[in-house]
């Protein structure tokens, strides 16, 4: 069985040796990448694994259209990786696959959902945890907190991706495979059936959406990290989404989360650290995060930024009666 993870950078070569190693400890067979106006060195990282026999590297340079990864995908579609993969998903360098059954692989997932044609990947949000300054540590081992298993509020906090069966769904998607019609089996992280036809972007609110599969997102990582987040804007539309109030809606960590260490990737990523060439690209680019936060805080506006995520304490996880004073005025 093949299984394809799709994946769109730029500049985040300081991660992507964890990142990879994660996903191929989990069970995904193939790896086809996407980079953009790389600056700290990605890109020549992605040409290293792909000639260590790693990955599959696509330059994929602006401009865009609709955004990096709406173009990435549509390259996706037509290659030669895709339409032979079996399973596929579009994960980003921030998220994380936790599998909670069997050896805790994607296989162990299929096995408990036979039936299924495809699977949403809630994401469980990890909060910062007071850290502020970047470091060079796995950042599945240093973010250990996240929302609850429950939440009955933000919307945007339970967002999902998903896990496909490439030949009944023929176009991948930033959250969801495009292309399928009425009649294939979907289910959420918790194997229950989902509705047919058009479904949300996000999983329900007020129940447990990841009782057999989750997707770990560390969506704003350390203080520093932030500003060079936002500094790099989205894949997919402008930066002006990220904010305090981004940080907001993302900075749970009501409860102790070790799901990304169920699988252990340590050997493979000492593996990858082990090759000269590729261990150097790695250095380089978290030094080029280093300076280019230092030249960032020259400036008043993110200095500002950097200001107020030192203010703002963890986000407090509303009760299902402080949502509802939300949900009464919703349409959804």
């Amino acid at each position: 069985m093949r299984v394809l993870a799709i994946l769109t950078v730029r500049n985040e070569g300081a991660f992507l040796i964890e990142w990879l190693a994660h996903h191929r400890a989990t069970g995904f067979t193939d790896f086809l990448v996407f980079s953009n106006e790389c600056q700290d060195g990605t890109d020549a990282m992605l040409d290293r694994l792909a000639a260590m026999g790693w990955l599959t590297h696509v330059p994929n340079p602006g401009p865009h259209e609709k955004g990096a990864h709406f173009e990435a995908l549509k390259k996706a579609e037509k290659h030669p990786l895709f339409k032979a993969a079996d399973w596929a998903a579009a994960i980003d360098i921030d998220e994380f696959l936790a599998v909670h059954v069997g050896d805790h692989t994607v296989g162990a997932l299929l096995d408990a959902l036979p039936q299924t044609d495809a699977i949403s990947l809630t994401w469980r949000m990890f909060g910062n945890g007071g850290i502020v300054q970047q470091t060079d540590a796995p950042v599945t081992e240093t973010f250990l907190r996240a929302a609850p298993p429950v939440l009955y509020w933000p919307w945007r906090a339970q967002m999902f991706k998903t896990l496909f069966r490439t030949a009944l769904f023929p176009k991948p998607g930033i959250h969801r495979p495009r292309g399928g019609h009425q009649g294939q089996r979907w289910h959420d992280g918790s194997g229950r059936a989902m509705p047919e036809g058009p479904a949300r972007l996000f999983s329900p609110l007020g129940q447990d959406n990841c009782g057999l599969v989750q997707l770990n997102h560390y969506a704003i990582g350390t203080m520093e990290g932030y500003l060079l987040k936002c500094d790099r804007g989205r894949a997919n539309r402008d930066a002006a989404g990220f904010d305090t109030g981004y940080w907001v809606e993302r900075n749970f960590s009501a409860v102790e989360d070790r799901s990304s260490l169920n699988v252990d990737s340590r050997a493979v990523r000492a593996e990858l650290h082990a090759d000269p060439e590729l261990a150097a690209l790695h250095k380089a680019a978290f030094r080029w995060r280093q300076k280019r936060f230092s030249q960032m805080m020259e400036e008043e506006p993110w200095r500002a930024l950097f200001g107020r995520l030192l203010l703002v304490p963890p986000s407090r996880v509303l009760t299902a009666e402080e949502a509802r004073l939300i949900w009464v005025h919703s349409r959804g």
